[in-house]
């Protein structure tokens, strides 16, 4: 996670102690306004069954249940609550709903906030470059789910091939796989016995269907920025709204995000403004403006063919763009 930037200058360690401090309280308010959301959209796809309404309603579940990754991401880091443990608890669960076993998760997120953009060693970019078609199969959620369902299945086999999972780990990541899929069948076997359609229409058509919804936020945090060792210029955070922030659990202060991991996420705005102070302006886009230049420069030439430590995906304006406007 070393960066080009020094930062002992962004923060003095009494500022770092503070941000670093964790609220069971804050953590807990928003994983229940993200629940009970959850909850009364799903109420809402009950009640609208049988009408157009469904459609609606069915897009907003699918996307409160995608945007649960911001969560899961969170409780990986140990940030949403103070107390550990529930860090964990809420984790696996949510990892179990996301179809994304938060042990897996959470090793493959550390290689990538420690190996940021280094092509071997990020966890979460060890794949080809893009063409335009497979990044649009990405976009789509398509080769997305594959590999979640496929990754869950292949490692319940006890057969490993990710680079970031050590010898060590790999026991675990076996044993947390296989009990996702005990869990996934006892459901359907409930669902069978009972004749219910109940985690088909409330959970798997819901997530699987707006999943494009959320790879608007997944793709834009470091696609088509340097690959240099540094989180300036390898890291982007979104323009957008409190809304999406809320949802996304401020996780468009992403450039914030990686260069102090260990803070909270209520606290990433303060954060920003900190770093912004010390370095300028971090580069940010919107999620439209953001998939427009990527599409429009994967169908010029594949991923491979751009810089590979410069920036080749940027705002029309050019640069970087203004601060997120207060709330």
């Amino acid at each position: 996670m070393d960066a080009v930037f020094s930062r002992r200058k962004v923060l003095t360690p009494e500022e770092l102690r503070n941000l670093n401090q964790r609220s069971d309280l804050r953590g807990g308010l928003q994983m229940a306004s993200h629940l009970g959301a959850i909850a009364l959209a799903a109420w809402a796809h009950a009640a609208a069954m049988g009408t157009l309404w469904v459609l609606l309603t069915g897009f907003v579940l699918g996307v409160l249940i995608n945007f649960l990754y911001a969560a899961q991401h969170e409780l990986s880091h140990a940030t949403v609550f103070a107390t550990r443990k529930l860090n964990e608890w809420f984790g696996r669960a949510i990892g179990f709903v996301m179809i994304f076993p938060r042990d897996f998760d959470q090793i493959m997120h550390f290689a990538h906030h420690s190996h940021t953009q280094d092509w071997e060693r990020d966890g979460e970019l060890v794949r080809e470059p893009y063409t335009l078609q497979t990044y649009l199969f990405w976009l789509s959620g398509i080769t997305y789910w594959r590999n979640r369902v496929f990754g869950v299945v292949r490692r319940a086999r006890g057969i490993i091939v990710e680079p970031y999972i050590r010898k060590e780990e790999e026991q675990k990541v076996v044993k947390e796989s296989r009990l996702h899929l005990i869990g996934y069948g006892l459901i359907a076997i409930i669902s069978i016995a009972f004749g219910t359609w109940a985690a088909l229409t409330f959970w798997l058509i819901p997530m699987v269907l707006t999943k494009p919804i959320h790879q608007l936020q997944n793709t834009i945090e470091h696609l088509g920025l340097s690959h240099e060792n540094d989180i300036l210029e390898n890291t982007r955070s979104t323009r957008t709204n409190a809304v999406i922030r809320w949802l996304c659990w401020q996780m468009p202060y992403h450039t914030a995000h990686h260069a102090f991991p260990s803070v909270p996420f209520w606290k990433l705005r303060d954060l920003n403004t900190k770093l912004e102070d010390h370095a300028g302006e971090v580069h940010r886009m919107g999620w439209i403006e953001f998939q427009i230049d990527v599409i429009r420069k994967l169908s010029q030439k594949d991923e491979s063919q751009w810089p590979m430590n410069e920036v080749w995906v940027y705002p029309a304006s050019g640069g970087r763009m203004a601060r997120m406007p207060a709330e």
